[in-house]
């Protein structure tokens, strides 16, 4: 049974950051997903599949995984790039592609 510990992305849907801040401890699927013939809908054998922790720092979730004896793996997260835009850019005399209506 191994841990991901991991800070997660932004949503693609939205510019905000909310829910970016916690750390998350999730459990790898020990087991495929079938899918149920009666309904349509999928189902598995596995409990520790639907765990998901959030912790505010990623040395409590590194502290929990080792006080319950289990296997982890830290994901670091990606600093985005900032790309700093100003409208007046737009206009600039020295702009790389010339200004068209």
């Amino acid at each position: 049974m191994l841990a991901k510990i991991y800070r997660p992305a932004k949503s693609a849907m939205q510019s905000g950051k909310a829910k970016t801040h916690e750390w998350v401890l999730e459990f790898e699927a020990a087991s495929a997903r079938a899918p149920d013939m009666l309904v349509g809908w999928t189902q598995s054998s596995d409990m520790d599949g639907q765990v998901r922790l959030q912790f505010a720092s990623k040395d409590e979730a590194v502290a929990y995984a080792n006080a319950h004896g289990i296997a982890f793996q830290v994901t670091e997260p990606k600093t985005p790039r900032k790309i700093i835009k100003a409208y007046a850019d737009n206009f600039a005399y020295g702009r790389k592609q010339p200004w068209t209506h």
